[in-house]
């Protein structure tokens, strides 16, 4: 399984808009559509890579007890379906319904959102505050397939505990390391 890190967005970076198909509900989400008064979490993730597969309870788990405290949360799958098709949207609805994610579940078909983001792996995961400016980019925790660490969003919790209390997020952000997002050719 290859290891690709995140890009990094500079700290202080607009969240860029959107309008995509949510593939649960067949509706076309927009960024103000998900924007979370306080919070919102944007995340690249995907069906196949086993990166994702392995927090995928606990990207549940974070928006259940985030959601509730005006964090949005949006989930956005960028890869090439021609070449991955578990990655299709119609996979993508049953994915969700299967894992409880109450958050939309968008499909990036151009690919043109994950370029906007310099989405570069799946998971990769962004916080943006309420006025949608980027405070925190990289990893959920530091968990990964077979490190044998526990799950627990401690990285990503932490920045939107801060959010929430009106704080500066903590400087140190590791990037987030999964598969690499599958580019069309």
């Amino acid at each position: 399984m290859a290891r690709t890190e995140s890009n990094m967005l500079p700290l202080g970076t607009k969240a860029p808009d959107f309008e995509l198909l949510d593939t649960v509900s067949g509706k076309k989400l927009k960024l103000s559509d998900v924007y979370g008064e306080k919070a919102t979490v944007v995340m690249f993730i995907c069906n196949h890579c086993p990166f994702v597969k392995h927090i995928t309870k606990g990207i549940s788990k974070l928006a259940k007890d985030y959601m509730p405290k005006d964090v949005g949360f949006v989930a956005i799958s960028s890869n090439d379906v021609e070449n991955y098709p578990d990655d299709a949207p119609d996979k993508m609805k049953l994915n969700a319904e299967e894992n409880d994610y109450i958050f939309p579940y968008l499909y990036d078909e151009t690919q043109e959102v994950a370029k906007a983001y310099d989405a570069a792996c799946t998971p990769d995961f962004y916080v943006f505050d309420a006025q949608l400016e980027l405070i925190y980019r990289g990893q959920f925790d530091d968990s990964r397939p077979g490190n044998s660490l526990p799950i627990s969003g401690r990285d990503i919790r932490t920045a939107l505990d801060a959010t929430l209390m009106g704080m500066k997020t903590y400087k140190k952000q590791k990037p987030s390391i999964g598969c690499n997002i599958k580019w069309k050719s």
